[in-house]
């Protein structure tokens, strides 16, 4: 590895001082949630029929064949005792989520995913699934064609696939037939609750809500809500909100360092600062070379064996030029960064490094390893 970390300090500090950059301000929608507006998820069991050959093998899946027979014979169809195994049939899970305040006759995209040995849902047809809640009630019933995820390009000597052909998405696919009781309207008080809660981004929200109604509405309750008195607000709830999604607010956050050690990624925050620390970073490099020669017996000899004898050169070699590098306190962990990169010090290679300065305790920010 070549010497890095000897020009890490004149690097960081010869580097001019980014211009601050004044934060932008992000909606009020965007930064929170309503508490008790949600989505409801939906699952059930359904058949895909219509494949061409790519189903399950009913012998390996049972249930498969059972679920048709019970299709069958609620059409009118008796298949008792019947020896049938169709090919283009898969049984499958659906999945969707109920959005808030979905009315009946509404439409939503289901989800379809193959739970036996299909090969392939490509060309497939839902056939009339209930989606169930977690309280067992249905509703909404899901069918329609499947938009397979991904194709199957299969040969004699080969078989080539790209994306998930045993899963697939239904645009609209699903019927709300049952509506939530909920009634927004008859709400005396409503809650933001904080997606990623923060106790000055609440602070600040408080204030944006009071300063644009111009009286005091919001009042920050902890770090991940914020209370709205409709009362002080005089109005619905509905159109309290319509009016407060759209004030910005510049959220803070805190300092982070999130690093991926199995891609090399590296996500560096914003105010993420480096006390005064020194550094030096080194390799050994280790080459083993395996030289086998042939060992034969010697001429007209009438006994001995030709053998291969072997021969193993191993060496271990430090890299030179790692000794300590100073880092001033003034240098940001952006600046460190830069002169790394202009360096060429590797995704790794820079993991390992803030890894060891947060470990001496010079870097002050969350350090989160995925």
């Amino acid at each position: 590895m070549r010497h890095i970390l000897g020009l890490i300090a004149a690097l960081a500090l010869a580097m001019p001082a980014p211009a601050p950059v004044a934060a932008a301000g992000v909606r009020i929608k965007d930064l929170v949630d309503i508490d008790g507006v949600r989505g409801n998820d939906l699952v059930g069991y359904g058949l895909v029929v219509g494949l061409n050959g790519t189903g399950d093998g009913l012998r390996n899946s049972p249930f498969t064949e059972e679920a048709l027979a019970n299709l069958l014979e609620r059409l009118g169809i008796n298949v008792s005792g019947e020896q049938f195994r169709p090919r283009n049939v898969a049984a499958v899970l659906v999945t969707a989520t109920l959005p808030p305040f979905a009315r009946a006759g509404s439409r939503i995209d289901v989800t379809v995913s193959a739970i036996g040995d299909a090969k392939s849902l490509m060309g497939g047809t839902l056939i009339m699934t209930p989606l169930n809640a977690a309280d067992g009630q249905i509703y909404a019933v899901a069918q329609g064609s499947v938009l397979a995820g991904g194709v199957v390009a299969q040969g004699q000597a080969e078989t080539v696939t790209q994306g998930v052909p045993t899963a697939g998405t239904i645009p609209g696919g699903a019927r709300v037939e049952r509506e939530i009781d909920f009634d927004f309207s008859t709400m005396q008080s409503l809650r933001l609750a904080l997606r990623n809660p923060d106790f000055t981004t609440a602070a600040r929200i408080a204030a944006a809500v009071n300063a644009h109604l111009g009286r005091q509405v919001a009042r920050m309750q902890d770090s991940g809500t914020v209370q709205l008195d409709l009362a002080a607000a005089g109005m619905p709830p509905a159109e309290l909100v319509a009016r407060l999604e759209s004030v910005t607010v510049t959220p803070d956050q805190p300092a982070r360092v999130v690093v991926d050690q199995r891609s090399g990624t590296i996500v560096l925050g914003n105010d993420v600062r480096i006390s005064r620390v020194a550094i030096a970073q080194g390799n050994l490099t280790l080459r083993v070379r395996e030289l086998p020669v042939v060992v034969q017996p010697n001429p007209f000899s009438r006994t001995g064996d030709t053998v291969v004898v072997p021969r193993t050169e191993a060496e271990i070699k430090p890299e030179p030029g790692t000794e300590l590098a100073v880092v001033e306190e003034a240098v940001t962990l952006a600046q460190l960064v830069e002169g790394l990169n202009a360096l060429g010090v590797g995704p790794r290679d820079m993991i390992d490094i803030l890894k060891a300065i947060k470990a001496a305790g010079a870097l002050h920010a969350e350090f989160r390893v995925e």
